[in-house]
């Protein structure tokens, strides 16, 4: 089974890609911080991404969808998101790195979870706001460069998908993967 990894900033547009890979007939997983997010803020909490626990509860979750989709059909799979940018939004947010997130970040790289090239996807010309994704164009920047020195700290191969419109990113990802 190969698993590859779809990253990048918020709002850069790996999640419209997946959903095209997935319409496709690829086996896709979303990604966990997003669901985690709307959940906590449907239950009233606005800022969960504040709480010194998140990243770890964004990594058991990846942990579990990563097991679960061994049971899902391949060669390949397709993932929103690693443990390695749950790392990265620790880094990026000062939130320390808690004992789920640094257990899960040594499993991956123990039993070669995933692939070792990173699609990481170039940011856009803007960011769309939602009550999900609270940051600027700046901050994204930022951030985008946090995934890319915590993926190649980690060994990882990052192979960029520049900005173009989805159905060409999606074929660009197919492509970088064959």
């Amino acid at each position: 089974m190969r698993r590859f990894i779809l990253t990048g900033a918020p709002g850069a547009g790996k999640t419209t890609v997946a959903r095209l890979l997935l319409a496709a007939g690829h086996t896709v997983v979303d990604e966990a911080a997003t669901d985690l997010i709307t959940a906590s803020q449907a239950a009233g909490e606005d800022t969960p991404w504040e709480h010194p626990g998140f990243t770890d509860r964004v990594a058991a979750l990846q942990r579990d969808r990563q097991i679960a989709a061994d049971t899902l059909p391949g060669p390949d799979q397709w993932f929103d998101r690693s443990p390695v940018c749950a790392l990265a939004l620790a880094r990026y947010t000062g939130a320390p790195v808690g004992p789920v997130l640094a257990a899960e970040l040594d499993r991956i790289e123990t039993e070669a979870v995933y692939e070792p090239r990173v699609l990481l996807f170039d940011l856009l010309d803007a960011i769309e706001a939602t009550p999900v994704r609270r940051i600027d164009l700046d901050g994204a920047r930022r951030f985008a460069q946090v995934h890319v020195d915590a993926y190649t700290e980690r060994g990882y191969t990052i192979v960029r998908i520049p900005p173009a419109p989805p159905a060409e990113r999606a074929r660009l990802v197919l492509d970088a993967t064959q």
